[in-house]
């Protein structure tokens, strides 16, 4: 999954982004107060975006 899909459909359910990291992007879900870090490369592998949005509590699709 290219990272730009990954993060359109973060900003879709409601997810903010809160700030840079040294190799990672801070996002936040306010609605549910929880926050991940994403990756700054161009592709991220399925079982990492997955995680990514369990750990957001948004569903995951492909």
């Amino acid at each position: 999954m290219k990272r730009t899909e990954l993060l359109r459909h973060l900003r879709e359910h409601g997810c903010i982004f809160i700030r840079e990291g040294g190799s990672h992007s801070w996002w936040g879900n306010p609605i549910q107060n929880r926050r991940s870090s994403v990756p700054r490369h161009t592709e991220i592998i399925d079982n990492l975006a997955r995680k990514i949005c369990k750990d957001l509590g948004i569903p995951f699709t492909r």
